[in-house]
């Protein structure tokens, strides 16, 4: 098995010093970028298992390089790093396709466990194909498709809507999504849930994804 690969993407000179020794200690292989334009570069010419990438750079902040890497196809899992307590930066994130966020100041346990979930999610998907109404996942491509038209989505919005599309027409409580799309380290938002559904709806129709008040959600043929 190949060493996980990791683009660190911070302007903090020293910090991301100490997050490239600490993810080389837990066996992974490290690059690291100071500038937006330098991590936009390193992450379209390289194949990295997962980006973890500050908000604050130089030049080109954290946001345009993840809307922009997402626009040209890749779909590195994202874990972007946010100010503390930064509810609106934590919904930016999302919005331009992250697919995690971690405030600083940050537990270097937190950040290797969150990686490595998000790694494992995005290698390691079933191979069946599932059906639901005009919606369609490919779950070995990591593709979903909606009456034929290909819907990019993030690793966390594809991980929710496979969690849903494997028990459709079922109430799934929010409980059963954060155990199966996050893990046990998981300390953010309670909305978190309702952040990255509210998102699913916007590109896969709002009737898509009914909300069962008190229950949970459920995936409908539509």
């Amino acid at each position: 098995m190949h060493p996980m690969r990791v683009l660190v993407v911070d302007d903090e000179v020293r910090l991301a010093a100490a997050v490239q020794r600490g993810l080389q200690a837990e066996g992974f292989t490290v690059d690291v970028a100071h500038t937006g334009l330098d991590g936009l570069w390193a992450a379209t010419e390289q194949r990295y298992d997962a980006i973890v990438l500050d908000i604050m750079l130089p030049g080109m902040n954290g946001y345009r390089v993840c809307a922009e890497l997402r626009n040209r196809g890749v779909d590195t899992p994202i874990l972007m790093l946010t100010a503390k307590d930064g509810e609106f930066d934590e919904a930016e994130a999302l919005d331009t396709g992250a697919d995690d966020f971690l405030s600083k100041p940050f537990s270097y346990v937190v950040l290797v466990a969150r990686l490595r979930a998000l790694i494992r999610r995005a290698g390691g998907r079933a191979t069946n194909e599932m059906s639901v109404g005009r919606v369609t996942l490919h779950p070995a491509a990591r593709r979903c498709t909606v009456d034929g038209v290909q819907v990019a989505l993030t690793s966390r919005e594809f991980a929710i809507l496979e969690c849903l599309a494997r028990r459709a027409g079922e109430v799934v409580p929010k409980r059963d999504i954060l155990d199966s799309v996050w893990d046990d380290a998981f300390d953010g938002p309670d909305n978190v849930v309702e952040v990255h559904v509210h998102a699913l709806r916007r590109k896969l129709g709002a009737e898509a994804i009914e909300t069962v008040r008190g229950a949970g959600y459920r995936l409908v043929a539509v």
